[in-house]
């Protein structure tokens, strides 16, 4: 029974080491990007300078593929 205890003693250091690692790594503060800037992909068609309102005409546009 000793010996399986002293086996077992390293996974055991093992085991804590690794979950301080890890709360270490989930409860820091997010870092801000070293190259941030503005993102290129407009997913909204016309962007910024568009209005986002319903045409007046009456008709529903459809830009389907």
């Amino acid at each position: 029974m000793v010996i399986v205890a002293c086996l077992m003693l390293p996974m055991a250091a093992l085991a804590l080491y690794g979950m301080d690692r890890l709360e270490d790594w989930l409860t820091r503060t997010p870092q801000a990007p070293r190259h941030a800037r503005r993102r290129h992909l407009r997913l909204v068609q016309g962007g910024k300078h568009e209005s986002l309102t319903r045409p007046r005409n009456g008709q529903a546009r459809s830009n389907a593929a």
